[in-house]
């Protein structure tokens, strides 16, 4: 039996999970959240107990100490060289890495290079991994790619109408991200409806406070909403998602705290979303506790829902059909008004939604029997993917 630490570093929050392998049993898992927010959530779950604190996490290297010192705090570990394997998810691995590959020096130096593929992930995660690797050198490090998913998207779906040369010179084109939850959500929907996940047409929505929708077919990703960078797609907790590309030149000569094009490009990764429009918060659940009182939460939180829905049609007609439509991640599995706002005036299409399922903490199917499309919520679990992975480069 070994260790096994599954870290999965998002643009807010810091989720890890321990494993013994191989028997894949969870030793103990944990969430930080609200990164770089007042009051950020330390959870950690353990021996069926849970220990949460409430804490000013500023940055991921400080979320990275607090994992470490939880483990011994809470003797998960008498001594963090216990662990043995640990893997990372890294979200854009660009067209230079198909496949989850051990975290050499040159690896964690090109993951950096791909960081304007994903600003505000690839950053953090290697510097994650850069943590890591100073207290466990011994340790196998494996970096695991969202991007690798979406490899099997052909063509007309990757490529932008654009010169060729800017793919073929700067490799411009869609890359995805969330490939793992994609992946491993897609599958386990297919056990749910007791088909060959060979037969399945399936619609993931993977949703927390960075989001993205796939539609996936016969196992493979053929769409999904997340772009060159992490910025494409449905609005989300700080970024704009997709808008008219002539908005950048213009808000740059007309705002004067926007010197360059970067300036831009910052400001709709980190200040739009639904913190831009609600001036108040990127948290969904702040958002839905201030709508009623408050016109611009109202507002973010129905443009958030119009791009959700808008994607779930794109899929239903980019494959036809589907047979399931699944909702996973942070908003995803947790929120009952984000899913019912999503469903809402969808029956055209026979997704049907039972509003007795539809409750916190629901998992499986929450549609009515005769919805065309089965609505599932299935809680991700990327950690074990990665675990897997890990064990596998050993």
């Amino acid at each position: 039996m070994t260790k096994t630490l599954a870290v999965n570093a998002g643009s807010s929050s810091l989720k890890w999970q321990m494993y013994e392998m191989p028997e894949e049993k969870v030793i103990a898992k944990g969430l930080i959240e609200r990164i770089g927010l007042k009051d950020s959530i330390s959870t950690v779950k353990y021996n069926n107990q849970e220990d949460k604190q409430i804490l000013d996490i500023q940055d991921h290297k400080k979320a990275v100490n607090i994992l470490l010192d939880d483990l011994k705090r809470l003797q998960i570990v008498s001594d963090i060289k216990e662990i043995t394997g640990l893997g990372h998810r890294v979200v854009a691995g660009g067209e230079f890495f198909k496949e989850s590959t051990i975290a050499t020096p040159e690896v964690l130096k090109k993951i950096e290079e791909l960081s304007s593929y994903a600003p505000l992930h690839n950053p953090a995660e290697a510097l994650v991994m850069r943590v890591f690797e100073e207290v466990l050198p011994e340790a196998t490090s494996v970096a695991v790619f969202d991007t690798a998913f979406h490899t099997s998207l052909p063509a007309k779906a990757y490529r932008y109408p654009m010169p060729n040369k800017y793919y073929e010179k700067y490799g411009v084109r869609k890359y995805g991200a969330h490939g793992t939850s994609h992946m491993y959500v897609s599958a386990e929907a297919a056990k749910l409806l007791g088909k060959p996940l060979e037969e399945t047409k399936i619609i993931t929505a993977h949703i927390g406070n960075g989001g993205s929708i796939t539609a996936v077919e016969a196992g493979k990703s053929v769409d999904t909403s997340m772009g060159f960078t992490p910025l494409g797609g449905i609005m989300m907790g700080t970024r704009s998602g997709e808008l008219d590309p002539s908005v950048l030149p213009y808000i740059i000569e007309h705002d004067s705290e926007l010197e360059n094009a970067q300036d831009a490009i910052d400001m709709l990764n980190k200040e739009s979303g639904l913190l831009g429009v609600s001036g108040i918060s990127s948290d969904m659940r702040d958002i839905i506790s201030n709508k009623e009182t408050n016109p611009n939460a109202q507002l973010a939180f129905d443009m958030y829902i119009d791009r959700v829905k808008k994607y779930i049609g794109q899929y239903l007609a980019v494959m036809n059909g589907a047979d399931a439509l699944v909702f996973t991640a942070g908003i995803g599995e947790n929120s009952i008004p984000f899913r019912a706002a999503v469903l809402d005036g969808l029956d055209w299409f026979g997704i049907k939604v039972d509003p007795e399922k539809n409750i916190l903490g629901a998992t499986g199917d929450i549609s009515l029997p005769d919805s065309r499309v089965k609505i599932l919520v299935i809680p991700t679990d990327e950690e074990l993917v990665i675990a897997r992975d890990i064990e596998r480069l050993k």
